[in-house]
């Protein structure tokens, strides 16, 4: 008999056509102090999943045991982190805490609830903070708090919804670490659900895929066989990671693959010049510049970007210096706070330059244009003009003397290409998150941009749908090989769409502290990837540079190039190896 048991379990919301059936027959099987993850897309039903386990739902059909006894509702033996924190403003970090323990375990005496509550606050490392109140918090130790609270109250399961998906990429990592931890130390059965893989296989004993509702269902369940602790970096020479990763990524690709980008509608693009693109020069000129404007199509040059504080001026950026190809492809990587998005509001003429210059195609960059074509995290549409029409916008600006039916051919062309063919008269209130995401690269396309400027265009989307619009990008991008920079934290994102990464040293002062070429072919895709011999050596070598850089270190320069000169001496290893291979 396993310690917790899901069986039949069914869900539904709503009545007649406006009923969904999101969950139907899930069967799991959880053994006691086994760590199962459950991966799946956005919508799928896992946050109903984890609620009815915790007993904050109620399922149409099946049933839910633990230790063989059905549950009827919420219980003190399972305890729940949600990805919202759900603090109590007005009270502090150990007040919080505190009232959970006092609520579940009132019968303990006082002396011992407030010991289990200090146990738990330090556990999670905020014996520092354990006077403060949540607005004095950052996200992370808010979650922090959540986690503690719990704990405390001493549950046999602990279920964790997405706890950490709204937090940025180094706090998430360091509250990994922590929840790796806590889980060898407190040796309980726990739950976790996310969307992130990488996050999965670092935690979890086994790992379960939750198919794409409605009427979700459980994938195969894949055993995590690596050795604790688990090394993120290190992880990438381990042959059994490698294996595992590619087979659930693959498999996750592969029921999400009607969710992907449709063709280009039959449609063929016209040829039609916009404002931002001069007319040819003569040949002789095209000969002399040459060099200059496809070497150095984009420079920046000691680029500077001061603000002014109460303790006086604060450099952000500190002398950063690129020189960038025509079509090249470059990705900006680094901790937050590192300079990422100054750099990229910069050469978008978004925000002033406090010294050095940039030039895009001979001209300096004074101010914004339509030479150069933005996508945000958030696609910022007209809420009340359909994606075409919000697409249609830039393009009649654009393209003034092109004739109606050409706009309207630029406008379609880039909506099919992104996917969204069939749905390019909906208004953009009506779409998903992904799907105005879709839209903001379509428009940013179909302006025919000299620079393509990209900030962090995922990041507010789970990892499956990132998956996607990354393929899609790389799509879109490969027909017309635009230069773009591209801002990420994302280290597979980065691999996959950059020519060059260029690593970021910690702000202030920040500047680019490496620089790695990406020697692997085109046109990629998320697939492709996997199955290169040389990816996970890249990989590795972003991980170890992010972890050089983590909390603020300036690393020495050997350390720098040691990461470095590591990832070349796999490459080599690896090619050797595959020509010795080929040779018998």
């Amino acid at each position: 008999m396993a310690f917790l048991e899901v069986a039949g379990l069914s869900k539904a919301y709503g009545e007649g056509e406006r009923r969904t059936e999101v969950l139907s027959a899930i069967d799991l099987a959880v053994e006691e102090g086994e760590f199962i993850a459950i991966v799946g897309f956005s919508g799928s039903g896992k946050t109903t999943l984890i609620s009815a386990i915790a007993g904050l739902v109620q399922p149409d059909a099946g049933e839910i045991r633990v230790k063989g006894q059905p549950i009827a509702g919420p219980g003190q033996d399972r305890g729940v982190v949600f990805q919202s924190y759900s603090l109590m403003p007005w009270l502090s970090v150990k007040d919080n805490v505190a009232l959970a323990v006092d609520s579940v375990l009132a019968e303990r005496p006082r002396a011992e609830r407030q010991a289990i509550t200090r146990k738990y606050v330090e556990m999670v490392g905020l014996s520092h903070a354990i006077d403060r109140k949540p607005a004095e918090l950052s996200g992370g130790m808010r979650q922090r708090v959540s986690v503690a609270r719990a704990l405390a109250t001493q549950p046999e399961i602990l279920l964790l919804d997405e706890p950490l998906s709204a937090l940025d990429a180094l706090t998430r990592a360091k509250l990994q670490d922590e929840l790796a931890d806590i889980s060898e130390r407190e040796k309980k059965t726990i739950v976790l659900i996310t969307n992130d893989v990488d996050e999965a296989i670092l935690l979890a004993d086994r790992i379960v895929p939750l198919k794409p509702g409605p009427n979700a269902t459980l994938g195969p369940s894949f055993k995590v066989d690596l050795a604790r602790p688990r090394d993120r970096a290190a992880m990438n020479s381990d042959p059994t990671f490698i294996r595992l990763r590619g087979e659930i990524t693959q498999y996750l690709m592969d029921i999400g693959a009607d969710r992907g980008a449709a063709g280009d509608g039959g449609i063929v693009l016209p040829d039609v010049i916009p404002i931002t693109q001069k007319a040819p020069p003569p040949e002789a000129y095209r000969k002399a510049a040459q060099s200059p404007i496809e070497k150095r199509y984009v420079e920046f040059s000691a680029v500077r970007k001061v603000y002014p504080t109460p303790k006086g001026p604060l450099a952000v950026v500190d002398g950063f210096d690129l020189k960038m190809s025509k079509g090249e492809f470059v990705t900006l990587i680094g901790h937050s706070g590192c300079g990422k998005s100054t750099v990229l509001s910069m050469v978008a003429g978004l925000n002033g330059i406090s010294s050095g210059g940039i030039i895009l195609d001979g001209k300096e960059v004074s101010g914004a244009g339509p030479d150069r074509a933005v996508v945000f995290q958030a696609p910022s549409l007209m809420p009340w003009l359909t994606a075409r029409e919000n697409v249609a916008l830039g393009v009649d600006r654009v393209y003034p003397t092109a004739s109606p039916a050409e706009r309207k051919d630029v406008v379609e062309y880039y909506l099919n290409r992104v996917g969204l063919g069939s749905s390019m008269h909906k208004l953009a209130a009506e779409l998903s998150n992904g799907m105005k995401q879709r839209v903001g690269i379509a428009r940013a396309f179909a302006l025919s941009p000299k620079l393509l400027l990209l900030d962090e265009p995922f990041g507010m989307l789970d990892s499956l749908t990132r998956w996607e619009l990354q393929d899609v990008l790389m799509d879109v991008w490969t027909r017309t090989r635009v230069t773009a920079i591209c801002v990420t934290h994302d280290v597979d994102e980065a691999i996959l769409l950059g020519d060059r990464v260029v690593m970021m040293s910690n702000g202030p002062n920040a500047r680019i502290g490496n620089i790695m070429e990406v020697d692997l072919p085109r046109p990629r895709s998320r697939k492709q990837l996997l199955a290169h011999p040389d990816y996970y050596a890249y990989r590795e070598e972003l991980l170890d540079f992010l972890e050089a850089y983590e909390g603020g270190a300036n690393p020495d320069p050997v350390r720098v190039e040691g990461i470095r000169q590591k990832r070349l001496a796999r490459v080599a290893a690896a090619r050797t190896e595959h020509l010795v291979q080929a040779a018998e």
